[in-house]
């Protein structure tokens, strides 16, 4: 899980190459697939809708966002 700052969007990378981004109290704002390689991300929204990232320093930098990896709780 990934999510900004505030917590407002939170985007979950899953296993499958799917992945599922919440904004506020809205859930599945955006879902679709995505590859990896290396570094970088590209996502295809099921809309249609493309868009990149890359982790630089272990935060992931999509688009316009920036997203921290989520604290496990123990």
């Amino acid at each position: 899980m990934w999510v900004t700052e505030d917590g407002h969007i939170r985007q979950e990378l899953l296993p499958d190459g799917r992945y599922d981004e919440a904004r506020g109290t809205r859930r599945s704002a955006y879902t679709g697939r995505y590859t990896v390689s290396g570094d970088h991300l590209d996502y295809v929204d099921d809309t249609g809708f493309t868009a990149t990232g890359d982790i630089r320093d272990g935060v992931l930098h999509h688009e316009h966002l920036v997203l921290y990896r989520e604290a496990k709780s123990s």
